[in-house]
């Protein structure tokens, strides 16, 4: 795409530029003149071209020069050839923009970082890009000082064709670093920086994808009666239990820690769920107070008589169950049950069937993924969408117990027809 933008450049509509005024001038033949005799001195071939437009030789000189420039900048071979060499050798520079160090503590590694434009990792792209939208710090992508920016340089001169050390060359020599330092830097940055924010947002949406695969195709626990807490302090911890096809018993809310801190009244009420459902798993939420609810239930387990069936504690992700309580699907699916409880039954049926349960979500509410807010977020979508449709057409599913949405990424079934098996069933 880049070589057909550079072909297109000659013929592209453009503003009115200084190298169109100089041409309205009658500097084209100055610049040409120069070209072809560079033994002559040029403020002398000047001389010739002054009118009332062009008051002095330096201002003759200097369109011509604008000419030359905008010629070098619709150069297609040449673009092509600078490009193919920053892409290899160009580093790009993070540097914080002074007084902003307190502001942006947090992207500090990169307040005075330097590294290869071809090797920087996604993870480390995305922060500069985030800390550069933040105005923490700029962002320079160039050729190395020492010996990659007299390479450039010499490109452009070459490009010109530099044949000795005369007063034109000369000449010549000064004009291809203003083009590079005026104009084809600023056409390389815009390049590599385009193609550093594709590369990283790619690399970006793959990791969440890739994520995304592993938790929607995690084993499932299986069709067992099945606990699930969703934890919280202040507010309690919500309970819900489900059977063994997922459907909701019954439910409570427990207050073990502060600052009630009615360890009894939980204990007694965990321990009266578990007897009266036979509860096989507990699903414990793996947020604020989950270390503390997981050794609640550890003691929970403890206190049950000898002999009596032992559920198994497990952890389970809770990303996005809020969303899902919140969503018209939940109320549509609970609609006596408070929104608060709805996450526990989330957090439950994950453990049971987490494909099942995960693809009621929308994707990007998981939140598994890094800088998922940065990048395009179309693509984004239409990937993770991808990922869930070929994980729900890999496993397969159960007609006799999936859910509408479920049913709806199958290939081939329509949300109408998903809701027709649904009703029928």
């Amino acid at each position: 795409k880049s070589v057909l933008e550079d072909l297109y450049l000659p013929f592209k509509p453009k503003r009115r530029t200084k190298a169109m005024i100089a041409r309205e001038n009658g500097l084209e033949p100055l610049l040409r003149a120069i070209l072809s005799n560079r033994n002559a001195e040029p403020v002398k071939l000047a001389e010739a071209y002054i009118t009332e437009t062009v008051a002095t030789p330096k201002d003759a000189l200097t369109g011509a020069r604008d000419i030359l420039v905008e010629e070098l900048g619709e150069n297609a071979s040449l673009l092509g050839r600078l490009r193919d060499v920053m892409q290899r050798e160009a580093v790009i520079t993070a540097r914080v923009i002074q007084g902003k160090e307190a502001e942006g503590a947090k992207f500090s590694d990169y307040f005075d970082h330097t590294e290869k434009w071809s090797a920087i990792p996604s993870h480390r792209a995305l922060a500069i890009l985030r800390a550069s939208k933040e105005e923490i710090v700029t962002i320079d992508i160039a050729p190395e000082a020492e010996a990659g920016l007299p390479r450039v340089i010499g490109m452009v001169a070459a490009e010109i064709g530099i044949q000795g050390s005369g007063a034109g060359d000369v000449w010549l020599q000064d004009a291809a670093r203003w083009a590079w330092n005026i104009k084809l830097s600023l056409s390389m940055f815009v390049d590599l920086m385009t193609e550093l924010r594709r590369r990283a947002h790619d690399a970006a949406i793959e990791v969440f994808a890739r994520n995304m695969r592993d938790l929607l195709l995690a084993a499932p626990a299986g069709p067992r009666a099945t606990l699930g807490i969703d934890p919280g302090i202040r507010t309690g911890c919500k309970i819900a239990v489900v059977d063994q096809t997922g459907k909701l018993l019954d439910t409570a809310t427990i207050y073990p820690f502060q600052p009630r801190m009615d360890v009894r009244g939980a204990t007694d009420t965990l321990i009266g769920m578990i007897r009266k459902h036979n509860i096989a798993l507990i699903a414990i939420g793996n947020g604020t107070a989950s270390r503390e609810s997981e050794k609640l239930v550890a003691d929970v387990i403890k206190l049950l008589p000898a002999g009596s069936p032992r559920p198994t504690p497990v952890i389970v992700s809770e990303a996005g169950a809020s969303v899902y309580s919140a969503s018209e699907l939940a109320s549509l699916e609970f609609p006596d049950v408070d929104v608060s409880i709805r996450g526990a039954v989330s957090i439950a049926r994950r453990l049971q069937d987490p494909l099942a349960e995960l693809v009621k979500i929308d994707p990007k509410s998981i939140g598994v993924g890094q800088y998922q807010h940065d990048v395009n977020q179309t693509d984004l979508a239409k990937q993770l969408e991808a990922v869930v449709e070929d994980c729900v057409n890999a496993v397969g599913v159960d007609l006799n117990t999936a859910s509408v949405p479920l049913l709806t990424r199958v290939s081939g079934l329509s949300g109408s027809v998903a809701k027709a098996v649904v009703r029928w069933r």
